[in-house]
């Protein structure tokens, strides 16, 4: 057949890239307000550990470090995937005009969300009565409190969900990672100026406040932009496809959130708290490592389902190409920034938190590993592969206990960092191995030999 001599599929093909510049540069503008954000919230989240550490001591602040590990695992995973889901539903519903249904998923996933965290909280209060123990002990206050968190915690990240489906970056990050910090701070150091003792419980409580007063002024905002382009309609419920993909999505979020906090667990467990407390510093300073995956994740992770949606595959191709070698050279970047930063942030912690520096450079060492593999997970997620993705975090979940309880009892907290940078970077082998057998789409920075052209 010969090329039309009208011009048209010129115009036709300049239209789609401009449409593709357009599309790649918003996601970039995206990506860069949310790593901004993460960053300035990790600087607060930093500045009120460092406050913490001081007063408390690492005793009491060992204690906290492990409560909120059971406060992020358990939040984290309680809305049931509707977090994610947001993500996947919500743009492909607006998209085809079914407003009914979005207004349900809204609606409904916020239910699911509160309802499982509190059913959550009190089977965990159940547990740790039963076990007996620990409340009779220093995590008792604690633990009472943290069980009044975790719904707000876990709302929370359900909105966080549905503005990322929005494209709405700001509002997403803001409120959970900035406003939250910064409140949990100020609310520390006036509770202690007001008298209260520096203890565990106290910062806590203090967490409490903070996330109630971000999770209402989030869902104020989201409420007032949801009303602007949404009109009002009865809402529908497809319970049944919803949870069919939010469940093993839910599946994946508590084993990924567990991933990520398998170390501390498990350390909190062999270790005493003076132990915790120095290898939680350490992963509190790393954290700026992987936001950049985080910031490129949350704004192209729903991209990656519109684009899959529109049936362009050298699109999206092309456009997971460009986010993985982005993704790598910034996390190397942020990386060797944090490691040469590292004494001098370890220091402002105390003169005895100077040990966690090994540690702290063998667990951005696991970071930078792992973003060599691209957005296997994204794609995984974002285009019907929740259950294989889920698989391989628990997979490697298992790997990483594993090798947490058999390196922890010889080397101690750097057993744990170890243990987890292998993991780390098994993981994100998996999920850029998973991601061409199904898509035939090649996810590394380091490109392999793939099917289809790809």
């Amino acid at each position: 057949m010969s090329l039309a001599t009208d011009g048209t599929e010129g115009r036709t093909f300049g239209a789609v890239i401009v449409r593709f510049k357009t599309f790649r540069a918003g996601a970039a503008g995206a990506a860069l307000d949310v790593f901004t954000i993460r960053i300035a919230a990790a600087v607060f989240a930093y500045g009120a550990q460092v406050l913490m550490a001081r007063l408390m001591g690492r005793t009491e602040y060992g204690i906290f470090a492990s409560i909120w590990v059971w406060i992020a695992i358990l939040g984290h995973s309680s809305t049931l995937g509707f977090a994610q889901g947001a993500c996947r539903f919500l743009p492909a519903d607006q998209a085809r005009a079914d407003l009914v249904h979005v207004r349900g998923f809204l609606i409904g996933g916020a239910w699911v969300s509160a309802a499982c965290a509190c059913t959550v909280a009190c089977l965990g209060l159940a547990l740790v009565w039963m076990q007996g123990t620990l409340l009779g002990g220093p995590y008792a206050g604690p633990l009472l409190v943290a069980a009044l968190v975790l719904p707000l915690f876990t709302l929370q990240d359900y909105l966080e969900g549905v503005a990322r489906s929005q494209n709405w970056a700001v509002l997403a990050i803001a409120p959970p990672y900035l406003l939250r910090q910064c409140l949990i701070m100020a609310a520390m150091a006036g509770a202690v100026a007001a008298g209260a003792p520096a203890q565990a419980w106290v910062a806590v409580a203090c967490t409490l406040v903070a996330t109630g007063i971000a999770l209402a002024i989030q869902a104020w905002l989201l409420i007032l932009r949801l009303r602007a382009v949404l009109p009002s309609e009865p809402p529908r419920y497809r319970w049944r496809i919803w949870l069919r993909a939010c469940l093993p999505i839910a599946a994946g979020d508590l084993a990924h959130s567990t991933f990520t906090m398998i170390d501390v667990v498990i350390l909190s467990m062999m270790m005493p708290p003076t132990a915790v407390a120095l290898y939680f510093v350490a992963t509190r300073i790393q954290q700026f490592v992987p936001f950049v995956h985080y910031a490129a994740s949350a704004a192209t992770a729903q991209r990656f389902a519109a684009i899959h949606a529109s049936r362009d595959a050298p699109g999206l191709k092309r456009f997971v190409r460009i986010q993985a070698r982005l993704t790598f050279a910034a996390t190397v970047t942020v990386g060797l920034v944090i490691v040469a930063a590292g004494p001098f942030l370890l220091a402002m912690f105390g003169p005895e938190f100077g040990a966690s520096f090994p540690l702290l450079a063998v667990l951005v060492l696991g970071n930078v590993g792992a973003s060599l593999f691209g957005p296997g997970e994204d794609l995984l997620t974002m285009i019907d592969g929740e259950r294989l993705c889920a698989a391989i975090t628990l997979a490697t979940l298992a790997v990483a206990a594993f090798l947490c309880v058999v390196l922890v009892p010889s080397m101690g907290a750097m057993g744990a960092a170890i243990a987890m940078a292998l993991a780390t970077i098994l993981r994100g082998a998996g999920m850029a191995m998973a991601a061409f057998l199904v898509h035939g789409i090649v996810t590394p920075v380091l490109r392999f030999p793939s099917r289809a052209g790809s």
